[in-house]
């Protein structure tokens, strides 16, 4: 089925169009220029500014003239992930689509329904002659899955509105009126290489469910660094076990989904037999959350220079004392995770050592306490730890007048009341509320199940709510 041909299809045919274009975070050149000509050839203002962001402003449909500015916002960018045996190049090619059931999904790769049907809705209200709105500001910002640079990059004044309309989140039933700070933690080393004194034995782990790092967080998934982790410790005892490679996860607010290491070990008969009584007892642990994990453990001929004995042992150990999943709950707010942490991707290659995390949380001290925690075991593994990309998390205003009024629109529209929650992803408000403090914002969106995962899934009939929203909250924006 013709993707561009589902309701509501100001949605569909241009989320359609947006995904033809490649976007791949810190490689939005293509869809900067689509966005740019797409406002350029409605005959709206439309502006790029040095960091990247394209803002389009359209004036308020007649009669709306005295309602508030709305800046209607979403990132261009997204998150790209694949299956192991899928073939594609994000910088190259779009996403293929197709439809199952009530969901769009995409064949093997991310879909970009995150901020992909985001920015498809701000299109939509762009180009419409039909839908009352007031004075719209569509901003629409660079690389927020991988540093939030767009946000960051916005300078004060250039917005004129007062209510912020977020797009990003991914239950139609919520509104969200809070996110979580973040931070990136990277250790690296460098190691001398020498001969392998064992045999060679390969470790495969895939079939994890993987998701997003600071939604799906708290769900109890596997995290394929952290079995992998489990595995090698089952041979470090005896100081037997010496590191080739480790090819692991991926991108820092993905959940890992694969991991790959080859090891030389000098008794792999005993390491292969307890690693593979280790595999059975975790497929066990997972079987409820994680039913199609695969662990694959079997010697391999491969003759390559390894790490010592030593620093093998203390990456492993490394591995396994690093803190992944959650830190905290909020003692504020009921269900919500404030802090968390995610071991997203390990790579060793010649003798270079990198591990990759992303550190979550709404509360921006213990948003350091798990970084420090972190720092200090990577540390005394003798590993060089770096902090970078710290972002500020968006505190929440429940009492706003924009919430307030989504919540009887919502009520109103629907029959029943939304969830006014806070979320543990995090999302660009925190950035943007900073030069403009006095700006009341909101999030919302379409459901999505499984971001940044090749099982990411839109909801048809999702997005035919959240389009009737939308519209309903513009119609109502009240006068200055």
């Amino acid at each position: 089925m013709n993707i561009s041909g589902l309701e509501p299809q100001p949605i569909w045919r241009n989320f359609a169009a947006l995904n033809a274009v490649p976007r791949p975070s810190k490689k939005e050149e293509q869809v900067i220029a689509f966005i740019k000509n797409f406002g350029e050839n409605l005959g709206l203002e439309t502006s790029v500014d040095d960091t990247g962001n394209v803002l389009i402003k359209k004036p308020a449909t007649a009669g709306m003239e005295d309602r508030k500015t709305v800046v209607l916002q979403s990132h261009l960018d997204m998150v790209h992930q694949k299956n192991a045996d899928v073939q594609f190049d994000f910088a190259t090619q779009g996403i293929e689509m197709e439809v199952d059931g009530d969901w769009v999904k995409a064949k093997g790769t991310t879909l970009g329904a995150d901020n992909g049907l985001g920015v498809a809705a701000m299109m939509a209200v762009l180009e419409s002659t039909d839908i009352a709105h007031p004075s719209i500001e569509a901003l629409f910002t660079i690389d927020e899955e991988t540093g939030m640079t767009g946000a960051f990059g916005l300078k004060p004044g250039l917005l004129q509105g007062e209510i912020l309309l977020n797009l990003d989140t991914e239950e139609d039933d919520e509104i969200d009126i809070g996110c979580a700070g973040g931070i990136d933690v990277t250790a690296t080393q460098s190691y001398p290489l020498q001969e392998a004194n064992g045999q060679i034995v390969k470790i495969e782990i895939k079939g994890l469910q993987g998701g997003h790092s600071g939604m799906d967080i708290h769900k109890g998934l596997g995290n394929a660094n952290v079995l992998l982790g489990r595995l090698l410790y089952t041979g470090i005892e005896n100081e037997n076990i010496q590191l080739v490679t480790i090819d692991a996860g991926g991108l820092r607010n993905a959940i890992p989904r694969e991991a790959n290491a080859v090891v030389s070990v000098r008794n792999a008969e005993e390491f292969i037999n307890q690693a593979v009584a280790l595999k059975a007892a975790t497929l066990e642990e997972f079987s409820a959350v994680e039913p199609n994990i695969s662990i694959n453990i079997e010697h391999s001929t491969s003759v390559e220079k390894a790490l010592s004995e030593k620093d093998s042992r203390n990456i492993i150990l490394a591995l396994k004392a690093a803190h992944n999943g959650v830190y905290r709950m909020s003692p504020d707010v009921a269900d919500l995770v404030e802090t968390s942490n995610n071991i997203a991707r390990v790579e060793l290659k010649n003798g270079e050592l990198k591990i990759l995390n992303l550190s979550r949380s709404s509360v921006e001290s213990t948003k350091y306490a798990v970084a420090e925690q972190l720092k200090s075991v990577f540390e005394l593994a003798g590993m060089n730890v770096k902090f970078s990309g710290s972002y500020p998390g968006w505190k929440p205003k429940p009492g706003s007048a924009i919430v307030k009024l989504m919540e009887n629109i919502y009520e109103k529209d629907f029959g029943t009341k939304p969830h006014v929650v806070a979320g543990h992803a995090g999302l660009e408000c925190g950035i943007i509320g900073a030069n403009y403090p006095e700006m009341e914002m909101v999030s919302f969106g379409p459901t999505i199940r499984g971001a940044h995962s090749p099982d990411e899934r839109a909801s048809i009939s999702s997005a035919q709510k959240f389009w009737s929203f939308l519209k309903e909250i513009l119609k109502e924006i009240p006068k200055r």
